[in-house]
């Protein structure tokens, strides 16, 4: 990585590394580490995959010791709720591309033909990597605030702009209750395209919300590195259209106007 990009990644990062090296490799996806001619060179740089480990493990601890002294109140249920979105692949990927991580990334030819950059598997390993290089090279008091300035604190103050402390994980289940609530009909997930390799697939899914009659009402459509992502995403925005078009007293749904 020419030297000059790695000084932009620095001032986005808030850290000037003493051994750069720790962050190139962080932003090494296995695809170009692998290719024959990066194979031969001299000074052979390693893929992120270890630095991945190390800074999911570094991103679960400062997150875990904020939220612990943040919320005092908070029961161990509270807490791993709040946890888990906030280590969340639907949350990292944000903070991922906030920092336009996908500009730095080292690709394979075949991973940069595939639109690579912006695959959310590749952004939030290469976040986890690029915070145990931070780790490495200037410590915990350096890593902790990357965590809290970029990761944790934005999403604590974005939920408690909305009247709520804990998020909503469960989109799907959050929907079926609104919808049984309501006496409409559950949604239908429909699985419209998956393309990528074996070991690194994006699916498309839609979740498709009936009328009373039977009839197509909405239809949330969301892309994910796992079905499970990628249909979380699409019942969260049935949802958000739900909350635009509440149910009207007489049982009829609102119709829904044109997205221009």
């Amino acid at each position: 990585m020419k030297s000059a990009e790695i000084t932009a990644l620095e001032d986005v990062l808030g850290h000037r590394f003493a051994r750069p090296e720790l962050l190139e490799q962080a932003l090494t996806h296995s695809s170009q580490a692998r290719e024959p001619e990066a194979a031969q060179a001299p000074a052979r740089v390693s893929d992120n995959e270890q630095l991945e480990f190390l800074g999911d493990a570094v991103l679960g601890f400062v997150t875990t010791q904020e939220l612990f002294h943040r919320f005092p109140h908070f029961r161990e249920g509270e807490l791993s709720k709040l946890r888990a979105h906030l280590v969340s692949e639907k949350h990292l990927i944000l903070v991922a591309q906030a920092l336009a991580l996908g500009t730095y990334l080292r690709l394979g030819r075949g991973e940069e033909k595939s639109g690579g950059r912006s695959k959310t598997a590749l952004l939030v390993d290469a976040l986890e990597a690029v915070l145990a290089a931070l780790y490495l090279d200037g410590g915990l008091e350096t890593a902790r605030p990357f965590v809290l300035a970029h990761i944790v604190a934005p999403e604590l103050e974005r939920i408690a702009s909305n009247g709520s402390v804990l998020p909503v994980n469960d989109y799907k289940s959050a929907l079926q209750e609104k919808l049984q609530a309501t006496g409409r009909p559950q949604p239908k997930y429909v699985l419209v395209k998956e393309r990528g390799p074996e070991h690194s697939k994006t699916f498309t899914v839609e979740a498709r919300l009936q009328s009373p009659e039977s009839k197509p009402e909405f239809v949330g459509r969301a892309e994910g590195s796992t079905k499970k992502n990628a249909e979380q995403d699409a019942a969260r925005q049935v949802l958000e259209y739900l909350a635009l078009h509440p149910m009207p007293a007489n049982g009829e749904p609102r119709r829904a106007r044109s997205r221009s």
